[in-house]
């Protein structure tokens, strides 16, 4: 369907990719990954015809139909919501324009409508209009939603529907720029099951663990200028380039020996005589060997020890018996809620039950209609949501707003974490007026953690961040010394900071949400929960997954001491089941070090019988335990990478 035969792009003086190639067949579910500036959009970019490679080919089917969503902005003009998601054509959208006008009483050419409605028919669009319906409804589009202007809606509901007609359209390829940034969970839990029954092929970039793992079957990376291809999914991608990195620099260590041991031979013996002719050979064979090239070294994970908190007392933040209501909806009612210092909670639950409702209670921008909020001791409550981009002034530069924060920082270390975080250059020097949103939301991420509070609450901090991006937030919070409340649909964001998680749902009465509290990280979550999946889990409601219902803790709590019992038994229960995992954890690194010991020495045996020179005085015996040195450096490759995974589970 496309192909990229030998392509080569520069940009700037910067060769973005040399001569690459790549091939997309029907079907195929293809992630595209890379660090910021790597290439990824400039990639689409050529495959839209939209700028042109210096050279090389790229080739689509003749009967190929493109469908691309960009990442941040995509037009709307004066067509309806529905009208948007069913503009798979001029052709189509037109005759809808017709028919809308003349059935609205503004249009009086009868010839014309007549002529619509044929053209309507002839693209289908009686059995598309109930399609397209269906998948507005899946994005989280309301039926009074489909016949309002689209350009009336916020930048992300438009990017939603853009989305809705491109799966109305069903092009044969859909070339997707980080689809997930504007879905909410629910809505992003059904465009990944939509997708995997899609029929086309989809050309992908996503900066979600999760949603590559789900499906994609491939991972192209962008790598110094070349397009690497792994098959699999996002967790395949990363096992795969740990042993092909691993076997790459075995390889190139294994015949830098070699060339050493046949140098040597060929230094010691090239003045005598009789082996003249054989220390020759040597330096014919080393002219002759196909060089392995030297590893490329990976950029390293930016480090850098961010600033610490003022420490609060011990009960950090406390709600009781808190009511909160919008209208007649109830939302809580004889909320109790407490979070003690160091706490690091995720907030999951189904849309609408509640969380970003008590994030802004804890966080104040919501006053307490009934009940009380009690900060504890020297607490100081930073806010993460969208609307703190209000904070940032506009007439400073990246820069400039970063150095502003009560205790400042040196400019070297300004830039440093502003690199970390996509603002890379002279894009310090851009004024704050002129950044996107997500842009916008990436610079208040930066000032918060150079400044930080020792209460965070944060709702969806990954949301416009690259993979490295993402891993540079979660070394920051990792150090963080203060507490920590989040919403996030990022699985893995999840699963690296939560120690703790707190489950809200709507009760089936109507008398508020209440709280389910575990007392243990993401997986024993999702081990006591029953849940499906990890991604199905943050969205459960009451009853989760297999008809388990959960051991809910009520709005209004059971009287102190049995609430006391319950929590402690929920806690011991948790120990003993991390003791027992660890103790298994133990035996099986234990079992997996021994086998390394065996396989190091015999590496060493090897290696120092291929440096003695004797071992290249017997036809074929260099050979065989060279032969021998790749095959335990490979397994001593395989059976580190398991100890590195058990390690890290």
């Amino acid at each position: 369907m496309l192909t990229v035969s030998q392509l080569t792009k520069s940009f700037a003086g910067r060769i973005l990719f040399e001569d690459v190639s790549l091939q997309v067949n029907r079907g195929d579910r293809i992630g595209l990954v890379g660090p910021n500036g790597a290439g990824k959009s400039t990639f689409f970019s050529l495959l839209l015809g939209e700028s042109s490679p210096d050279s090389g080919t790229i080739a689509f089917d003749k009967s190929a139909t493109i469908g691309f969503l960009p990442q941040e902005t995509a037009a709307a003009g004066d067509e309806t919501v529905l009208e948007l998601a069913l503009a798979i054509s001029p052709e189509l959208t037109q005759a809808q324009r017709i028919i809308h006008q003349h059935e609205s009483g503004s249009g009086d050419d009868e010839a014309a409508y007549h002529d619509a409605l044929h053209i309507f028919e002839e693209h289908g669009g009686w059995q598309l209009e109930p399609k397209a319906k269906r998948v507005l409804s899946g994005l989280a589009f309301r039926d009074t939603d489909f016949a309002r202007p689209a350009r009336a809606m916020s930048g992300g509901w438009i990017m939603r529907a853009h989305l809705a007609r491109l799966l109305v359209m069903e092009p044969d390829l859909l070339l997707l720029d980080e689809p997930t940034n504007h879905l909410d969970l629910e809505s992003l839990q059904w465009f990944e099951e939509y997708l995997k029954s899609y029929p086309g092929a989809i050309l992908m970039i996503s900066h979600d663990r999760e949603f590559l793992n789900q499906l994609v079957g491939s991972i192209v990376e962008i790598a110094h200028a070349k397009l690497i291809r792994y098959r699999g999914n996002w967790d395949d991608y990363i096992a795969q380039k740990a042993a092909r990195e691993e076997q790459q620099l075995s390889a190139y260590k294994n015949q830098q020996k070699e060339i050493a041991a046949l140098q040597q031979f060929a230094d010691r013996f090239r003045a005598k005589a009789s082996k003249a002719s054989q220390a020759q050979s040597k330096l014919k064979q080393i002219a002759r060997m196909e060089k392995i090239a030297a590893p490329v070294a990976q950029s390293k994970t930016v480090r850098f020890r961010f600033p610490q908190p003022p420490r609060s007392g011990l009960r950090v933040i406390t709600l009781t018996d808190v009511d909160h209501a919008y209208g007649d909806l109830v939302v809580y009612r004889g909320l109790q809620f407490e979070a003690e210092r160091g706490q690091r909670a995720v907030l999951v639950g189904p849309n609408g039950a509640g969380k970003s409702t008590l994030l802004k209670l804890l966080a104040g921008v919501l006053p307490v209609q009934r009940g009380t909020r009690e900060l504890g001791h020297n607490v100081r409550v930073g806010y993460f949501s969208q609307n703190r981009v209000d904070i940032l002034n506009t007439a400073h530069t990246v820069l400039e707003s970063v150095l502003d924060v009560p205790e400042p920082v040196s400019e070297q270390t300004a830039r440093t974490v502003l690199g970390s975080f996509l603002f890379r250059g002279d894009d310090v020097f851009k004024s704050v007026s002129v950044l996107s949103g997500g842009e916008k939301s990436r610079l208040a991420l930066v000032k918060l953690l150079l400044d930080p509070p020792n209460l965070l609450l944060m709702d969806e901090p990954t949301t416009h961040l690259d993979i490295g991006s993402i891993d540079a937030l979660i070394s920051a919070l990792s150090q963080y010394e203060g507490t920590l409340v989040f919403i996030s649909h990022d699985v893995h964001f999840i699963r690296a900071i939560a120690t703790s998680v707190l489950h809200v749902t709507a009760t089936p009465d109507g008398t508020g949400s209440r709280l389910t509290i575990y007392p243990g990280d993401y997986d024993y979550y999702l081990d006591k929960s029953k849940a499906v999946s990890a991604r199905l889990a943050l969205t459960a409601g009451a009853t989760l997954a297999n008809g388990h219902s959960t051991k809910a803790i009520s709005a209004r709590p059971a009287p102190g001491l049995r609430q006391q019992k319950e929590r402690k038994r929920a806690e011991a229960e948790a120990r003993k089941a991390i003791a027992q995992a660890k103790r298994e954890k133990q035996q099986r690194l234990h079992e997996i070090e021994m086998r390394i010991a065996t396989l190091e020495g015999r590496l060493k045996e090897l290696t120092a019988a291929l440096e003695d020179p004797a071992a290249y005085e017997r036809g074929g015996n260099a050979v065989a335990i060279n032969r021998e040195l790749s095959a335990v450096s490979a397994e001593l490759t395989r059976v580190t990478h398991d100890w590195e995974t058990a390690a890290a589970d």
